[in-house]
């Protein structure tokens, strides 16, 4: 290659590289999202009893601090650099790619991977957390990458009732997912606490934003969606806790569904059983959990302990199988889980991303995953 050529590469490749940095340096600040205080929200947020300090807390109780243990960043990158678990898997996961045309008049669910999911309940739909970006990051250049494709397209989703959203982190709030939605979609999103004002920034309509405190509920489409109670925490800067994070109850006149959002195992999951349970359905969080942070996120028997303790039915776990979040193998917490479900004799359904599934006839559990480890 000649000098000239080699010269006119590097001249390339520099441009190549300022240019993304630039477009990175406008997207990152605006992908941190808005100020949970601005709009009049802070009077709001210091009305709310999880909100002292300018900060939103964990509830206390057994073994419990208030707040969640720091890990031991040391240990973290230590097992993150050397450990030998599978963190992938060796081939394609496999794919569901089709959408029924009508909302079940009874209960249905489409899992699209980690935590989205779309509930079809009594006619109505809600969809939990959308994420269809390629990163869950506030940078679609760095971060982690999906495992798999979205199923489906977003302009191939039928039109939804409701977009609920459990918290804040990029897996669970994604800006490009958010401001598709906001153009393809009329329905309301429906959020903790603060987390009103990132959509904000991003584009959508105030009107269109129901922010809620724990045990606050609102009135969508025949359902009544109920902002419960989870221990986690918040944050998509340089800043924590200033917006609240959530699990929810989707409430039908005669069917019930519990998201459990990101969490820690606590005493909260019981009460939310006593007051709003039995749960038809429940969509719990098993994958990302690690000893170095054990209050926020919970493990697959955890997650196995709260669907029993929201007194739940059918269980179908999330935040799985599309982005490394966690220290373990990327299989590890469905098989966990399936070994604790079957020694306490729960029903548990494992669909493949895009995968449908009734509720009151869920398919034989057939371990795909196996397939592709």
């Amino acid at each position: 290659m000649g000098l000239n050529r080699a010269g006119r590469i590097a001249a390339g490749l520099g441009v190549a590289g300022a240019t993304a940095a630039a477009w990175a340096a406008r997207e990152v600040p605006v992908a941190f999202g808005g100020d949970p205080t601005s709009g009049g929200r802070g009077e709001r947020l210091r009305e709310s009893p999880q909100y002292r300090d300018g900060v939103f807390h964990n509830p206390p109780g057994p073994e419990r601090t208030g707040e969640f243990s720091r890990p031991d960043s040391g240990g973290v990158a230590r097992e993150l650099l050397f450990g030998k678990q599978q963190r992938k898997p060796s081939r394609p996961i496999p794919l569901v790619r089709d959408l029924a045309a009508e909302a079940s008049e009874d209960l249905a669910v489409t899992w699209f991977g980690h935590s989205s999911a779309l509930v079809e309940i009594e006619g109505q739909r809600v969809l939990l957390d959308p994420v269809w970006s390629e990163r869950c990051s506030p940078s679609q250049s760095v971060g982690p990458r999906r495992l798999h494709s979205p199923p489906v397209e977003l302009e191939r989703l039928p039109d939804v009732d409701a977009v609920l959203i459990s918290h804040d982190h990029y897996d669970h709030l994604d800006m490009h997912t958010i401001r598709a939605l906001a153009r393809l979609q009329d329905a309301p999103f429906v959020v903790p606490l603060g987390v009103g004002a990132h959509l904000e920034r991003w584009g959508v309509p105030r009107g269109r934003v129901i922010e809620l405190d724990w045990d606050e509920s609102v009135e969508v489409g025949g359902l009544r969606l109920e902002c419960t109670a989870a221990y986690h925490f918040s944050g998509r800067g340089f800043r924590n806790n200033g917006t609240l994070w959530s699990s929810w109850a989707i409430v039908g006149a005669e069917r019930r569904v519990f998201y459990s959002g990101d969490s820690g195992y606590f005493d909260g999951f019981r009460r939310t059983g006593e007051r709003l349970g039995p749960f038809d359905l429940t969509l719990i969080q098993i994958g990302a959990y690690s000893e170095h942070w054990p209050d926020i996120h919970m493990t697959p028997e955890e997650g196995l302990r709260t669907h029993l303790d929201v007194r739940g039915g059918l269980l179908v776990p999330v935040h799985w199988c599309t982005f490394v979040l966690g220290l373990h193998d990327w299989s590890e917490p469905v098989e966990r889980l399936c070994e604790a479900a079957d020694a306490a004799g729960v029903t548990l359904a494992v669909p493949r991303p895009g995968e449908r599934l009734l509720a009151a006839a869920p398919p034989k559990l057939d371990h795909w995953w196996r397939s592709v480890v």
